[in-house]
């Protein structure tokens, strides 16, 4: 039993002291690691603090300028969509009374189509039918005088219809 007591403080002594490595072992890795941490965060303070400062910076002063813009920006919008309204109404306007304008014109070019042809048939009414009649009178008394004196107009001369000679 003795023997077994001393394998046994012999193990734990083997167990501890491997312990006492692992955790040797593990102090020093810490302290490594430590110092890898401590030079990041030295290089994010003397590089990206100062980056991140000017950048902040510039924000500040570049805040009321780019809030300038969308002003201006929004402004022009509202004056463009006025212009752009007005001009719309313009044309509307403009579109409205060239049309009244050609159905003026057409009414015209029909009123005075329809007088013309009022006069055309009026003229033909008091003058063409009246010349017409007295035409035939004058050829039914021209063939009387002939044939009561004698006289035939011979048949091979050009006869020229009387209407013509009038119109």
């Amino acid at each position: 039993m003795e023997n077994l007591l001393i394998v046994f403080i012999v193990v734990t002594a083997f167990a501890v002291v491997l312990q006492a490595g692992i955790l040797a072992g593990m102090y020093f890795a810490m302290r490594k690691t430590s110092a890898k941490v401590e030079s990041l965060a030295e290089e994010v303070k003397t590089k990206i603090l100062p980056t991140a400062a000017l950048a902040q910076s510039m924000m500040a002063e570049l805040r009321p300028k780019i809030e300038n813009v969308v002003d201006n920006v929004s402004v022009s919008t509202t004056v463009l969509r006025t212009q752009v309204e007005r001009i719309d109404a313009t044309l509307t306007d403009i579109v409205d009374r060239t049309r009244l304008q050609v159905i003026r014109a057409d009414e015209f070019v029909n009123s005075t189509m329809d007088k013309l042809e009022e006069t055309r048939e009026a003229v033909q009414r008091t003058v063409v039918s009246p010349v017409r009649h007295i035409s035939g009178i004058m050829h039914g008394v021209t063939a009387g005088l002939e044939a009561f004196f004698g006289h035939r107009r011979s048949r091979n001369a050009a006869t020229v219809p009387q209407d013509e000679m009038f119109i």
